[in-house]
């Protein structure tokens, strides 16, 4: 397992012990993974770490990552600029960095907004169209 991976695992594990409503966490997406596959939890654990070290890797690389239905991963150019110290007020230069992006596809933006439209999905934000709508 990578360095990156091992610090996320960490993270992960203590906000496992908060688990919020509306939030999967690593430890749920594994047991879930081994429930399905009729795996054990070290087996799944496994197999979600591999996938997650691969889009690391692949996205380390420079590589776009598509997963066809679902969406995809790519890197994303942020310009440098001229920030602001928030205690200070002083002027501070951020260099440009690569972000990643998730983009979800068009099959999973579908499936989300039709479990909406039933009633099966309840949005946990409404966007800022969304609510001047509602207020009308």
């Amino acid at each position: 397992m990578s360095e990156e991976a091992s610090v996320v695992d960490s993270d992960l594990q203590e906000q496992d012990s908060e688990s919020k409503t509306g939030v999967m966490t690593k430890a749920e997406l594994v047991d879930e993974v081994a429930n399905v596959v009729q795996l054990t939890k070290k087996q799944a654990e496994t197999i979600v770490n591999i996938v997650f070290d691969s889009i690391v890797d692949s996205l380390r690389n420079g590589q776009k990552i598509e997963l066809r239905g679902f969406g995809s991963f790519r890197l994303r150019n942020r310009k440098s600029r001229t920030g602001r110290n928030p205690k200070t007020g002083e002027k501070v230069e951020v260099p440009s960095k690569k972000i990643p992006y998730f983009k979800p596809g068009k099959e999973l933006k579908e499936l989300i907004n039709r479990a909406i439209a039933d009633g099966t999905l309840v949005p946990e934000v409404e966007s800022a169209e969304e609510s001047a709508a509602a207020a009308e």
